[in-house]
């Protein structure tokens, strides 16, 4: 990819959403910590956004809690006097331990407090997603609604699908909304999807590798874009087009292509496509008038012309309207499935059926979810997702993680005895490494993607 490529606007627009948005998250992860330690009347040293190693943006203290910015925008933390942390203050560990400190609270307290964070983010998408629900209400595709079927592509096709099917079922269990199609398929492992063929029900059974290839390949399977629509008016032509040189104005309507009559756009692009470095006679409807051209496809097998798609005007969609009350526990229930896919995910890449070096992202991949203009529904709906990817994260038992501190809680709740010092200061430096080999590695992986377009 050359750099002259980027769009440096795009690429602000979706930085500045992900700072936000991680910086809110941070924040209020962090205050999770902070609260239930004040609670439990530990001291509070240090409580900062993003890393500060050797100096900070900005800082300030106040009463014994010295507050600040960092410079490396990849989390935040807060020091509590006493406990074994990022800091690795081994200092203040040699002294003998003093009442406000987290090593000398009771384990029950401790582990409290290293869940706190966790808590704030699980609370936090129950409660943005409450919160959308009841200003947006949710929008989804009926089934039935997709009147045209789909469009399958070189995929779809592979495990038997055709174009115009229309999907009823899937492991026999009946469809309610188009757009929960894909994910479900890839995390529930579906083995049959039942569809609609020219009037009939056809059962077709689906490879047992269908998950692990679209994800490991990167491929989309049932999408929006895989909704099958009729021929729209051309909504523009490229200056230098083959369709521009033999003619073809804004607001055409291509009605066949050498003869052939063309009902639905995918018709259109793939008859095109055969016809690379052909010469094509294009039939259109120019307001009542039926007008013929001719023109070379060129060797890119587009001839430069753009049709909308216009899904709403299209399709007709539901929304689910809630008042304050319906959306809290609705908003409740959502961040529930959420949590529950996103596990589903975790035991797909690490279970052997994805290649980690494929389905691994860092902040550039994350960045690149966040919509290229900026849309409050949408960066508060990653917002959302993005608490409950930190919660589950954050509670992995990995040491230097929120859920390997806790696990060393419970350990010792359960045998009542104290994991060593020396032991959790070692346990530490490893987890800090293990994470930091994670994060070269998904930012990697990230620079690799961006220079492989």
């Amino acid at each position: 990819m050359s750099l002259l490529a980027i769009n440096w606007a795009v690429v602000g627009i979706k930085a500045a959403q992900l700072i936000l948005s991680l910086s809110i998250l941070v924040v209020l992860h962090e205050f999770g910590h902070y609260f239930w330690a004040k609670v439990f009347k530990c001291r509070v040293e240090k409580f900062y956004l993003f890393f500060n190693p050797w100096f900070s943006i900005v800082k300030k203290k106040i009463g014994e809690t010295e507050y600040g910015i960092g410079w490396v925008p990849l989390g935040g933390y807060v020091k509590i006097a006493g406990m074994i942390d990022e800091s690795m203050d081994k200092e203040q560990m040699a002294l003998p331990p003093e009442p406000y400190e987290f090593r000398s609270k009771p384990a029950w307290q401790r582990l409290i407090i290293m869940l706190g964070g966790i808590m704030v983010n699980v609370l936090l998408g129950f409660f943005i997603y409450a919160m959308m629900l009841w200003h947006w209400g949710e929008q989804y595709l009926p089934v039935q609604n997709v009147k045209y079927g789909i469009v399958a592509d070189s995929l779809a096709q592979s495990v038997g699908l055709r174009s115009g099917d229309k999907i009823i079922a899937l492991d026999g269990k009946k469809v309610q909304k188009f757009g929960e199609i894909p994910l479900d398929i890839i995390l529930n492992n579906v083995k049959t999807i039942e569809v609609i063929r020219e009037g009939n029900p056809v059962n077709i059974a689906l490879p047992a590798n269908l998950s692990s290839t679209i994800i490991n390949k990167h491929l989309h399977f049932l999408g929006a874009s895989d909704m099958r629509v009729p021929m729209q008016a051309l909504d523009s032509i490229v200056d230098t087009s083959a369709a521009k040189k033999a003619g073809l104005v804004k607001g055409d309507k291509i009605i066949a292509v050498n003869n052939m009559h063309i009902t639905f756009q995918d018709e259109f692009t793939s008859t095109v496509k055969q016809q690379k470095n052909n010469t094509v006679s294009i039939s259109v409807l120019r307001n009542t008038d039926t007008l013929q051209y001719r023109l070379t496809v060129p060797a890119s097998g587009t001839i430069g012309v753009y049709i909308p798609y216009n899904f709403d005007k299209i399709f007709q969609f539901d929304t689910i309207h809630y008042s304050f009350l319906q959306a809290l526990p609705a908003g409740v229930a959502k961040g529930c499935a959420t949590l529950a896919s996103y596990v589903q995910q975790l035991k797909i890449l690490f279970g052997g059926q994805v290649n980690l070096s494929e389905g691994m992202s860092g902040p550039v991949g994350i960045a690149n979810l966040f919509p290229a203009v900026w849309d409050w529904q949408a960066f508060w709906s990653l917002t959302a997702l993005l608490s409950m990817i930190l919660a589950i994260m954050n509670l992995l038992p990995i040491p230097a993680l929120d859920g390997g501190h806790a696990l060393f809680c419970i350990y010792e709740m359960i045998t009542g005895r104290k994991p060593h010092e020396k032991f959790l200061e070692y346990a530490q430096m490893v987890g800090m490494i293990i994470l930091l080999a994670l994060m070269v590695f998904a930012f990697g992986n990230d620079i690799f993607r961006l220079f492989k377009k």
